[in-house]
């Protein structure tokens, strides 16, 4: 079983008395439905599952009444050698976005108190996914949360790598103290493997067992025709599904720009790369769909390099970034792997590099925003951090960040007197400027 930081989050919910059913958002293939499986369990003595993506049958259960009742009647009607004893059950919902029913009943099992409910969907928030006019989503009745492809601290407890190591790793970060050299070589290479791997729970454990990264891309490119076959997906009022054919073309023309949009120097998405027959309009929908989805995160540019940042964010000025490193690079041509490992890309190594940081940031939830001007200054990410306004500088190398020494030799006009620049050197505190291997970016968080 590869160990997930969501298995904590699980076992508070548990433990919470008069808890809300929960509701786990995330990309499909992402392990949604195996870690609560696993923690379904080792925690409940009973447990009832339902999957309303392989098992349509079961969406006409909540089609007629939300007396609990009813249900429960229904539902162990409906599935052989199961029992719902109150107080010590958990119904599973997996793939809930299929029956939009069941997850407004979610309000009247809250109410009842007699059964948890943990759901899983892959889909849920899209806009125009489920047209079914009866639907609601029960709002204040539901506690949801996210789960991502596994993070680098999660990918080395999946390489074994030991708590101690990661312990000391989390103290020299704290103290601005080197790494020693054997580890930090180490890590620096474990991070390369994690750049072609990601986070996707069946590709981490396909490179474990084997090591095979042609193995490894194979499932990569799997999971990315799977996604894409979700493109343009909605439910009709009789939990039928279709595809729309046209938003589906916009969605894939959308989805597939984003390496060459990133290979720019100036980074920012535009539209005018994309098909000149379809409008705009058409475009930021198609960039909705895969933000909702999990797909892609966007990175916003900043009118000032001020606190708080979500108020001087720019809503139409956006990078776009995959949320996944592996299926990132899946989505380039053969060799580009074995061209990371090897230290070979050029110029388009700082995209590659600059997508893993935001991937680690995304992973922390943590909104993504950039700083640009006109000039072509430009810094590749701006955080909060330890309550200040900090400058975020990626370099694929040692190379200088002219940019984040410009911004700050003038604070009387950016207001910023921070900044980490992560590269692939070692720990160092240099002025304001604490340097960091890129390996140590999920550290990067308010504690």
């Amino acid at each position: 079983m590869l160990k997930r930081k969501i298995y904590d989050e699980l076992l508070k919910w548990k433990n919470i008395k008069n808890k809300k059913p929960l509701v786990i958002k995330g990309l499909r293939q992402v392990g949604k439905t195996y870690i609560v499986q696993q923690f379904a369990k080792e925690n409940y003595e009973n447990v009832i599952y339902l999957d309303f993506r392989k098992n349509r049958e079961l969406r006409s259960i909540f089609d007629h009444s939300f007396i609990v009742n009813d249900l429960i009647s229904q539902i162990t009607a409906n599935i052989p050698y199961v029992n719902a004893i109150p107080y010590k059950t958990l119904l599973i919902f997996d793939e809930v976005q299929d029956c939009p029913n069941a997850r407004s009943s979610l309000k009247y099992f809250y109410e009842d108190g007699r059964y948890d409910i943990i759901c899983t969907g892959s889909l849920l928030g899209i806009k125009g996914y489920s047209q079914k006019s009866d639907n609601a989503i029960p709002v204040g009745y539901e506690e949801v949360i996210y789960m991502k492809p596994m993070d680098f601290e999660e990918f080395m407890w999946a390489n074994g790598i030991l708590p101690s190591t990661i312990d000391e790793l989390k103290d020299c970060f704290l103290k601005h103290k080197e790494v020693l050299p054997a580890t930090h070589a180490k890590m620096s290479d474990l991070f390369r493997k994690y750049i072609c791997v990601g986070g996707m729970p069946e590709v981490v454990q396909a490179f474990i067992e084997t090591g095979d990264l042609n193995r490894v891309l194979k499932l990569q490119r799997n999971i990315l025709e799977s996604y894409q076959d979700d493109f343009g997906r909605h439910l009709k009022q009789d939990n039928s599904l279709y595809v729309d054919k046209k938003e589906l073309a916009t969605i894939l023309s959308v989805f597939k720009s984003i390496p060459s949009q990133l290979a720019k120097e100036n980074k920012k998405f535009q539209f005018s790369k994309l098909d000149e027959k379809r409008k705009n309009d058409d475009f930021k929908r198609a960039l909705e769909w895969l933000e909702d989805s999990g797909i892609i995160s966007r990175c916003y540019a900043l009118s000032a390099t001020e606190l708080p940042l979500e108020g001087n964010k720019k809503d139409d000025v956006f990078k776009v970034y995959m949320q996944d490193s592996g299926l990132f690079i899946a989505m380039l041509e053969d060799g580009t792997q074995a061209d990371i490992l090897n230290g070979n890309l050029l110029i388009y190594k700082g995209a590659i590099y600059e997508n893993i940081i935001a991937d680690a940031f995304s992973k922390m939830n943590r909104k993504l925003y950039y700083f640009h001007k006109e000039s072509g200054l430009e810094i590749d990410f701006v955080t909060r951090f330890k309550g200040k306004c900090t400058l975020i500088e990626v370099k694929a190398n040692n190379s200088k960040a002219k940019a984040l020494t410009t911004i700050l030799a003038n604070y009387k006009h950016y207001h910023v007197d921070s900044a980490i620049k992560i590269r692939e050197g070692n720990i160092a505190q240099i002025d304001n400027v604490l340097y960091i291997p890129h390996y140590l970016a999920f550290l990067i968080q308010e504690y």
